[in-house]
């Protein structure tokens, strides 16, 4: 893989050129960034900026008041190439509190293993409904020790308006959700992302992760996507490495809470 251009085309294709990933949300181009706003359940903040150190303290004053206008807490999605190059120290003086840095990872879809191998004991449930997506709610609270409902709703949001580009799976020891994932495809681009890999504690170390992103690889390549991308912690790193994901850059989420 040519990393510098597999890299470039992230950039312009999920940053630079992003869309709305649903009906309620819309992309805003102004002030050297592009930004998505939308409700209190979407997610909310800014992908994209073309920053000098003349015009970065501006732009950003700019997209506080953007967002606290509307009431709404957003992040700044910085990435370790984004410059300025002292723009996480701009934005910390701003009031923006960063989040755990994440590894932006990629494979081509042609390359990750398919075969969906579980233990014993284990089924999947697609994601589609309230139900079911309940159930997602459940992992990610057990495996990440938050409640997020918002990542329930957008869900469910947007696999009501373009199922063809979001998809989610539990996976369930009888009937109790013991792992869970998603995946969202923006159309008229090259990546499928993959989002919400969790496991709950007592079920870590069996393959699920793994089982997990094979089978969300395999409804990437039947949905024609080039190229699956991670956010990746720490803990899932090794184990995306192992699948042939490569490491493009890092990402770290500034988060801003109006007063």
């Amino acid at each position: 893989m040519n990393q510098d251009m597999v890299l470039a085309l992230f950039d312009q294709q999920m940053r630079r050129d992003a869309r709305a990933d649903n009906t309620g949300a819309r992309i805003e181009r102004a002030d050297g960034v592009v930004r998505q706003v939308g409700s209190g359940d979407d997610w909310n903040g800014v992908l994209w900026s073309d920053l000098d150190e003349a015009g970065a303290d501006a732009a950003i004053a700019a997209q506080v008041r953007r967002f606290t206008a509307a009431g709404r807490e957003f992040e700044w999605k910085l990435y370790t190439h984004d410059r300025p190059a002292d723009l996480p120290g701009r934005l910390r003086a701003a009031g923006f509190a960063p989040e755990p840095e994440e590894t932006v990872m990629v494979a081509e879809v042609a390359d990750v293993p398919t075969a969906v191998e579980l233990p014993e004991g284990i089924h999947l449930l697609p994601v589609t409904d309230a139900a079911s997506a309940e159930l997602m709610a459940d992992v990610h609270r057990s495996a990440f020790g938050v409640d997020r409902p918002e990542i329930v709703a957008g869900f469910l949001a947007r696999f009501a308006d373009a199922p063809e580009t979001a998809a989610a799976v539990v996976a369930m020891a009888g009937d109790v959700p013991v792992s869970a994932a998603r995946m969202e495809i923006s159309p008229g681009t090259d990546f499928a992302g993959l989002w919400g890999g969790g496991t709950v504690p007592e079920w870590r170390g069996r393959g699920l992760y793994r089982a997990l992103v094979a089978f969300r690889a395999r409804l990437a390549a039947e949905r024609g996507c080039r190229y699956l991308q991670v956010d990746a912690s720490d803990q899932s790193r090794p184990i995306l490495l192992r699948l042939g994901f490569v490491p493009l850059t890092t990402t770290t989420p500034y988060v801003y809470r109006p007063r």
